[in-house]
């Protein structure tokens, strides 16, 4: 792919003029604290893998209108000391998977938390088990447009607060020292950034080629998907503009990112057609901005990447990233 955003001594200036709702603050805290009428845990039960060096347990936690959301639970077998929790979401289309398929975290001594995410999970990987049991009006194939003329309605207000959830619930796992650390990829990202913000005492966020990021320049620069369904759903529904600009400022991960105020890791790829290097860098740029808190930023650039962003090399980054700030001792036997 060609270089097709900015250059990147723009990108690093980037800083665009924000349009947040006045109540955005007012919708989320409600919204969250409906949620959190019940328990996060519904139900932990351990699970057989074949695995001998790591324990995994099947969790059921309360999403948004506690809602049942499935995510895997993995441990060093046989470590007993209270290990911090990494918890990690998901690229759009995809599930939780297998827990074969999430050994990193585990294997570095960390407490792993992979959240499932509500009615997808079948594009790619090994599948999901979570539904979305609320309905929407019309909407483009996919799950972007689903409720979308309303943050009430929306399906991402739904994703954004089970991701924030997951952070209740790890803090609430066996063997859980009660620090969360947040990450994934893409989408993944997208909700990391959103709920090391709507969650502000998570320890760290990590947050690779981020989705939701600036969504309405998103839609103009990219003719490509997920995003497009958001353009596809707009040449049909003529005159419903207004209505999905306003639901979208609400689910905005830049706006969010002003309020989160811990250590972040972020990366970009400047050849990236999916999430365009321009709307990462204004929610990297914009980070913190609005919390008076102080972390520590870092984003990793990869120049000749596409959406695949640095792959296993940024995970080692992270790894030597976290392990910095969060050091653990776990000695699997």
């Amino acid at each position: 792919m060609p270089l097709y955003d900015l250059p990147l001594p723009a990108l690093r200036e980037y800083l665009p003029e924000l349009d947040e709702p006045a109540d955005l603050d007012e919708f989320w805290a409600g919204t969250l604290d409906r949620a959190r009428t019940v328990e996060p845990i519904l139900e932990i039960r351990p699970v057989e893998t074949g695995l001998s060096l790591v324990d995994t347990w099947d969790v059921t936690f309360a999403g948004h209108d506690a809602a049942p959301i499935r995510a895997w639970y993995l441990r060093p077998a046989g470590v007993e000391t209270e290990l911090p929790v990494v918890v990690q979401y998901i690229g759009y289309g995809g599930g939780r998977s297998e827990p074969i398929e999430h050994l990193l975290w585990p294997s570095a001594g960390y407490g792993h938390l992979v959240m499932d995410t509500r009615g997808q999970g079948s594009r790619w990987g090994s599948g999901g088990d979570t539904p979305d049991p609320v309905g929407s009006g019309p909407a483009a194939p996919g799950s972007m447009t689903r409720g979308i003329e309303s943050p009430e309605t929306s399906y991402l207000t739904r994703l954004m607060t089970d991701a924030a959830r997951a952070v209740d619930a790890a803090r609430a796992l066996p063997g859980a020292d009660g620090r969360v650390v947040v990450t994934g990829g893409s989408q993944g990202g997208g909700l990391a950034i959103a709920a090391g913000s709507l969650v502000p005492d998570v320890e760290a966020v990590m947050a690779n080629v981020p989705f939701l990021c600036q969504i309405r320049r998103a839609m103009d620069i990219t003719d490509a998907d997920p995003y497009q369904e958001i353009v596809r759903y707009l040449a049909v529904n003529r005159g419903r503009e207004a209505a999905v600009e306003n639901t979208l400022r609400y689910v905005d991960v830049v706006h969010l990112a002003r309020r989160a105020r811990a250590d972040t890791l972020f990366s970009a790829a400047l050849r990236d057609m999916t999430c365009p290097p321009s709307t990462v860098f204004a929610a990297y740029n914009h980070y913190a901005g609005l919390s008076g808190a102080t972390p520590s930023k870092d984003i990793e650039v990869y120049p000749f990447n596409n959406h695949e962003g640095g792959a296993a090399t940024q995970s080692m980054v992270q790894l030597a990233w976290l392990r910095e700030r969060m050091p653990v001792a776990a000695t699997i036997r």
